[in-house]
């Protein structure tokens, strides 16, 4: 009996559509960037792995990249590589799903479930309003931001190429995407406080959550017996406060007399603050990370492992899953029964949640760079060979966390690294939960086993 695509596709749970929406772009962008007039002209034409790569890592959001972006694509080529990135940022399913409703002017039951998966878990009568807001929003701010950068790059390029060059970097910042058209990524503006406030300013939002955003808007005009914040939005906006704080301390400290040594002490500072915003999931930097101390990268691994915001544009285990374990770590050593994160009881299926998030993430990033460290170990064992080890596990969370930022190995990387680095990209835009939702079988009937004691610790 033969099944039609529709009938194929009303069998799929919500969390398998996103799994295969995501891997569908990939498998389109890859062919579009193979198409003719994507390589800038004089320059041979990019290869099918390449091609596959920059696809994952515009669909995903992530910015790593085997070849130069300014140099090897042209003006086309650049143009679908922001396409992609916009796309991705926003989610394929919710721009599907927002057709399907100014179509029928209404959601599907299916529409309806997979948005409440891809955009943090929104109840179902907010999701009409929360799509809104998603989509003004991500214009209203880039749209500000690519003025603002445009103004900026006019002082020194033609007008023309600075509305270009303001546009792309608006949108990849704001989207946590770390592709750049400048091939120093933005270090050639380490000192320039409108290219860093405006960057950062477009990284911290995206980041944030279109939750948080979504909530602020709605508030605008509330008198003072307005209700107060969400517990959401409260620990998204102090956990990424006290990361963002203390990632730019730490980054000075740690690079004051090194990376950071020939700046005077205002670009340093500049520059601190930059590196802290940046690997929360954007990619974009100010300074070239293979200068960089091993305490400031493996620094910068946890900023990047944590990442942003649920229902944001950004990767990471995200910071509400760090915020839980901290306070379930704090609970057990003060012998509470519950989590408790400003003065509020986190419900338990928050906290199994959170607890498996973090226990995925850190199986995935000890698989991904045990695989790196099999397929780029070439040649006999050598001091060397063991100084890529901290450069692999950078680049496998770099990916894993959908950033962009990279030591300069990815383009070194062989055919098969290259797949797994695209392969860890994917990972990390879908989600645990949501590629575990997927791939895993329903349970038929629910049933419970005795309990047994268990010795922990």
């Amino acid at each position: 009996m033969r099944v039609s695509p529709a009938a194929l596709v009303r069998r799929l749970s919500p969390a398998q559509l996103v799994l295969l929406s995501f891997a569908g772009a990939v498998v389109v962008a890859s062919g579009v960037l193979t198409l003719p007039g994507m390589a800038a002209p004089g320059t041979p034409a990019v290869g099918f792995v390449d091609a596959f790569f920059t696809a994952a890592s515009a669909v995903c959001i992530t910015g790593l990249t085997t070849v130069d972006t300014a140099t090897r694509w042209s003006p086309l080529g650049q143009a679908a590589i922001l396409l992609f990135v916009q796309l991705g940022g926003l989610g394929i399913m919710t721009c599907s799903t927002l057709l399907v409703l100014l179509v029928r002017g209404r959601f599907s039951v299916r529409g309806r479930m997979t948005l409440q998966d891809t955009l943090g878990g929104a109840s179902a009568a907010d999701l009409r309003r929360l799509v809104t807001t998603v989509f003004v929003s991500t214009f209203v701010i880039e749209a500000i931001g690519a003025a603002a950068l445009a103004a900026r790059f006019a002082l020194e390029m033609p007008p023309g190429r600075a509305i270009w060059f303001g546009l792309f970097h608006a949108v990849a910042a704001f989207n946590q995407a770390g592709f750049s058209l400048f091939p120093d990524s933005l270090a050639r503006y380490v000192g320039d406080p409108v290219v860093n406030v405006v960057v950062t300013a477009l990284v911290i939002l995206g980041g944030l959550g279109f939750l948080v955003i979504g909530e602020f808007w709605h508030r605008r005009g509330a008198g003072p017996g307005a209700k107060g914040l969400s517990l959401h939005t409260k620990v998204v906006l102090a956990t990424s406060g006290v990361l963002v704080v203390v990632g730019a301390l730490g980054f000075a400290l740690l690079e004051w007399r090194h990376a950071l040594a020939g700046l005077p002490w205002p670009d340093a500072l500049l520059a601190s603050w930059f590196q802290a915003v940046t690997p929360r999931s954007a990619g974009l930097s100010t300074v070239d990370y293979t200068r960089l101390s091993n305490p400031t990268l493996l620094f910068t691994v946890v900023l990047m492992f944590i990442g942003a915001a649920p229902g944001s544009t950004g990767g990471g285990v995200k910071v509400t899953t760090a915020a839980i374990v901290w306070g379930l770590a704090r609970s057990q050593f003060a012998g509470e029964e519950r989590v408790h994160l400003f003065r509020r009881a986190v419900p338990h299926e928050a906290v199994a949640r959170a607890v498996t998030i973090a226990a995925f993430a850190v199986a995935a990033v000890v698989l991904f760079t045990l695989a790196l460290q099999i397929t780029e170990a070439n040649g006999p064992v050598s001091e060397a060979r063991r100084g890529l080890f901290l450069a692999l596990l950078f680049e496998a969370v770099s990916a894993l966390g959908t950033v962009g930022l990279s030591l300069g190995v990815t383009p070194e990387l062989s055919d098969p690294g290259k797949v797994l680095i695209a392969l860890a990209m994917y990972v990390g835009r879908v989600g645990p939960l949501t590629l575990t939702l997927g791939l895993s079988r329903p349970t038929r009937g629910r049933f419970e086993y005795s309990e047994a004691p268990v010795i922990v610790g």
